[in-house]
């Protein structure tokens, strides 16, 4: 079965040459990023876990159509620079080098995601979390400081809640991408093992020449999942690994959830607590000076 998208220009690649459907039901580790080289960044996680025996099992999605990307030139002509066509290809490429089952380009403007999500996305999203009917997804933090990601990440919880009870995720990770997740209490928090082998996850990164030439997107992530792992505990040997973060958002997708700003509230009041606690006892009962 062919999904129709809302978007004329949406499609879905295949970079093994499968037939969708085929190749829809392949995946069973999803990722629903806002732009084209989101989740090389976030996702890393599941593309190398996609990547084992049994053929390529990781889905991409993208959501937005890219074009508000920053350029290295500023008086450039959006158009003249075919930005959009120019991250679609770089989102295919970046595809055939991952061994994805599958990449969802939804071609939605980001204006429609960043404020007052459009019901379209969250339509769109829905089909696609039908037909491949995920074990894990990975989508954006709702703590994540680009408005589009989380317009990303509220569109994708709303569409997995529509799934029947038995048919939604096992585990749904809302990934750090603009701003760290350190902050994050353990209970709630996944750390994602990302092996030893930079080069391939750096050389992923770096498919996508039209935002690296901008900002050294690969360095960041590299230097981000190499911090998280040496800063993980103060108490404890090692730190060679690299880890990445994500908030554990699989609370959301059930009946009984509560609302995302609930939810969210409650890690951040957690946090506040912990930090006020060890100020609290670091203190003690100072008495005055003489």
């Amino acid at each position: 079965m062919v999904i129709e998208f809302a978007q004329p220009e949406a499609e879905v690649f295949v970079p093994d040459g499968r037939a969708e459907d085929e190749a829809l039901a392949r995946v069973n580790l999803l990722g629903i990023g806002a732009h084209p080289d989101d989740l090389e960044i976030m996702a890393y996680h599941g593309i190398r876990a996609g990547q084992g025996q049994g053929g390529p099992r990781f889905g991409a999605v993208v959501c937005t159509d890219g074009t508000g990307a920053p350029r290295v030139d500023a008086d450039e002509d959006p158009e003249a620079y075919a930005l959009r066509r120019t991250r679609r290809d770089e989102q295919r490429a970046a595809a055939r080098r991952g061994r994805y089952a599958a990449v969802i380009q939804l071609d939605h403007p980001s204006e429609s995601v960043r404020e007052n999500v459009a019901p379209e996305l969250v339509d769109d999203l829905a089909a696609i979390l039908d037909a491949t009917r995920p074990r894990v997804v990975y989508t954006h933090s709702p703590a994540d400081e680009h408005a589009t990601h989380v317009g990303v990440c509220v569109a994708a919880i709303e569409a997995m809640r529509r799934l029947p009870a038995d048919a939604r995720p096992e585990q749904v990770l809302g990934c750090e991408v603009w701003g760290s997740l350190d902050w994050l209490p353990d209970h709630g928090a996944e750390l994602l093992e990302l092996g030893a082998d930079t080069a391939s996850w750096s050389a992923l990164m770096q498919v996508f020449v039209s935002q690296t030439r901008a900002r050294p997107y690969h360095e960041g992530a590299l230097g981000r999942s190499r911090a998280n792992a040496v800063f993980r505990d103060a108490h404890r040997v090692g730190g060679g690994e690299r880890l990445w973060r994500a908030m554990d958002l699989t609370a959301l997708v059930a009946d009984d959830a509560p609302d995302l700003e609930s939810f969210t509230r409650a890690r951040l009041e957690e946090f506040e607590s912990a930090v006020l606690a060890r100020i609290a006892a670091a203190r003690g009962p100072i008495r005055p000076a003489p």
